[in-house]
């Protein structure tokens, strides 16, 4: 009988019980030498919880999967940020905005760009349908521009900040754009997400049989354990590698690099794979699902919380990351709007990625 490897099961339960552990135990040589055994177990949680979001994505089928998978790790990205935002005393973090930048940029260029290249090299060429890749890039463009540009520009309050009404216009049209592409994903033109040359319409057959039920109850079960044990743990480990970045002399925006590279890390490997498949049609549905997710449903949580305490939410980026931004949602449009790709947009995206991680050091 096919279940779930004993490891996704397992250590979920002893992140949880380590991160209690933590919490209550004293002694700093204790303290230094539990933190760096909670790191191991934190990836391995974000990895369990990303397969048993898999196992239960497998079972709905496509484009349901990617949207299910890419929900899990935005969740476990947005309760990242909001926890390091209700630890910062002076409540004027941007490390939300760091964040969600980071993973607009780790998707479109680092993801994107190494499954297209792997795609490229294994295939010489690659298919898949325009109209999605184009549907996405408009509300990712639309919203990454309203939330992460315009702040820089407006005068109701001074700094690259929104007023609070204009907060929650935001939060209100992140919202209502994202289900609007959710209703066009899983519903009005759901073919348009589907792998080239798989079964169209609403009712086809998946090509390989779903998990067993007692497979998808213990994912089920599981999924919610292994989320709270990832979200306990990153939240645990957030102030040292922040103060390591610190006494490194390294940019504070470093910090929304390493949450956006460590959520995305397994749901990256997952496209990857895909692509490596000459499945390029799910790894973008997975990429891009994850951006959108993260920019989407971070901005309307972290603008609701600023709101409501009174607190100042930074979300204009510099100019520095502007640019990239512009260039990256340009690229990206001209990469994925024929519906063909190539080894050449591979490594056009991977070279921004390349500069996105320098300026990231270097400013």
């Amino acid at each position: 009988m096919i279940r779930n490897p004993a490891w996704t099961l397992a250590a979920p339960i002893v992140a949880l019980g380590l991160s209690f552990f933590i919490e209550h135990q004293a002694g700093e040589t204790t303290s230094v030498f539990l933190l760096l055994l909670a790191a191991p177990f934190l990836f391995l949680s974000v990895f369990s919880a990303v397969h048993h979001a898999e196992v239960i994505a497998h079972r709905v089928g496509q484009p349901f999967g990617s949207i299910l998978l890419a929900l899990a790790v935005t969740i476990i990205e947005v309760s990242l940020i909001v926890s390091v935002l209700l630890a910062d005393p002076a409540g004027d973090s941007p490390v939300a905005r760091d964040t969600v930048f980071a993973a607009i940029m780790i998707v479109l260029n680092g993801i994107v760009g190494v499954c297209l290249l792997v795609g490229g090299i294994r295939y010489h060429e690659q298919g898949f349908q325009g109209r999605s890749a184009t549907a996405a890039l408009g509300v990712l463009g639309t919203l990454a521009v309203l939330g992460l540009v315009l702040p820089n520009f407006t005068v109701g309050e001074p700094g690259p900040v929104y007023a609070p009404a204009q907060l929650i216009f935001v939060a209100v049209v992140s919202l209502s754009l994202y289900a609007l592409f959710l209703f066009v994903q899983m519903f009005s033109h759901r073919d348009d997400f589907l792998d080239i040359g798989e079964p169209q319409g609403h009712g086809h057959e998946h090509a390989h049989e779903p998990p067993p039920r007692r497979m998808l109850i213990s994912s089920l079960l599981a999924l919610p354990v292994s989320l709270v044990a990832v979200v306990m743990l990153a939240e645990i480990l957030a102030d040292p590698v922040g103060e390591k970045i610190e006494q490194a002399g390294l940019p504070d925006a470093l910090v929304g690099v390493v949450i956006a590279l460590m959520v995305l890390m397994p749901e990256g490997i997952a496209s990857i794979r895909a692509a490596a498949q000459n499945r390029l049609q799910t790894s973008l549905n997975l990429a891009l699902g994850s951006a959108l997710a993260s920019l989407c449903l971070t901005i309307p949580t972290v603008a609701l919380i600023s709101v409501f305490q009174g607190k100042t939410l930074i979300l204009g980026l510099a100019s520095e990351h502007m640019v990239l931004l512009v260039l990256t949602l340009f690229t990206s449009t001209l990469s994925l709007a024929t519906g063909r790709t190539t080894i050449m947009q591979g490594g056009i995206h991977l070279v921004i990625f390349a500069a996105f991680i320098t300026i990231s050091i270097l400013p």
